[in-house]
């Protein structure tokens, strides 16, 4: 059910459905950023640095989580614009065969100067199939009013 920006309350959390990074998530990733690096994409290679395998993307990582975000069905419809990303910190890694969810808590929901709409601020959680935090930031997006047409 998606909400409008005053349907927000500051503290109110949200957690996704869960979703598992796969060797294909890896692969069209690269081919679509052209970053082949070998940490991604070289199994051999991977077996030989800190982690001892392949790592997903950061950008994929968050680019899947966005997709989760999605998925809640919050913000299907009332969503403007995606305005911005504050303090993103990759903190953990993700594998191929990871399963990651999203977790995010309102710290900002304001009707802005734009008529009929509002300012959603979240602190944004990447949590892994341990419930390890592997990425965390905040997002700024734009959100239907009701108040204001």
């Amino acid at each position: 059910m998606a909400m409008y920006i005053e349907e927000f309350e500051v503290g109110q959390e949200m957690t996704s459905a869960a979703r598992t990074v796969t060797e294909a998530d890896v692969t069209a990733f690269a081919g679509l950023s052209g970053d082949y690096n070998s940490i991604h994409t070289d199994a051999e290679y991977a077996k030989s640095t800190q982690f001892g395998q392949r790592i997903a993307h950061g950008m994929l990582v968050y680019s899947i989580a966005t997709g989760l975000g999605v998925r809640t069905g919050v913000l299907d419809g009332t969503v403007i614009a995606f305005l911005g990303i504050e303090d993103w910190k990759f903190l953990k890694p993700v594998f191929i065969g990871d399963t990651i969810r999203l977790r995010w808590t309102v710290t900002e929901a304001r009707l802005s100067s734009k008529p009929g709409s509002g300012v959603l601020k979240r602190r944004m959680e990447i949590l892994n199939q341990h419930g390890e935090v592997v990425q965390a930031g905040s997002t700024a997006v734009l959100v239907k009013s009701k108040a204001r047409p």
